[in-house]
């Protein structure tokens, strides 16, 4: 199989497994509960690298900047953000996750790896790391190619 047709191939399932992911979120638990797909990407950025501004998300996510005044807008009222000094010194103000961020990142993420963790639980562990390094090489890949990267702990860290 050429290259052409395996990322038609990945395109596939890739819907897929968004489609799947989104639909396992429980129904009913929206206030004070499950988060939406842009808030659960944009406070977990924050959980991995630390309060960012506006041109630091452009940056990172490469949309306009509209899209993210939007979408922290939604996230202050929510109390799931603050706005702070910058850390470094900067001018610009940043949004740095609260504790209320937290806890729900925290609960959201919970329901996610508990419905991962039922699909794999009868995979062989060499299939799951397996699994794992693979879809590790070809998000990598993609930064690398977007110039993007996703903030990850150090070599040997989860």
């Amino acid at each position: 199989m050429d290259a052409r047709e395996a990322g038609e191939r990945i395109e596939r399932e890739l819907l897929i497994l968004t489609r799947n992911r989104e639909t396992s979120t429980p129904r009913g638990v929206r206030a004070g509960g499950a988060l939406d797909r842009s808030a659960y990407v944009l406070l977990s950025r924050l959980e991995a690298q630390g309060p960012m501004s506006i041109p630091d998300f452009v940056d990172a996510f490469g949309f306009a900047p509209s899209t993210f005044t939007r979408q922290t807008s939604a996230l202050l009222r929510e109390g799931l953000v603050e706005r702070t000094l910058d850390p470094d010194g900067g001018v610009a103000r940043k949004f740095r996750i609260t504790d209320e961020g937290l806890a729900r990142l925290a609960e959201q993420r919970e329901v996610f790896v508990d419905g991962i963790s039922g699909v794999i639980a009868d995979w062989p562990a060499e299939r799951r790391e397996r699994f794992i390094a693979d879809l590790r090489q070809f998000n990598t890949d993609v930064e690398r190619v977007s110039g993007r990267a996703w903030p990850r702990p150090m070599a040997g860290d989860r």
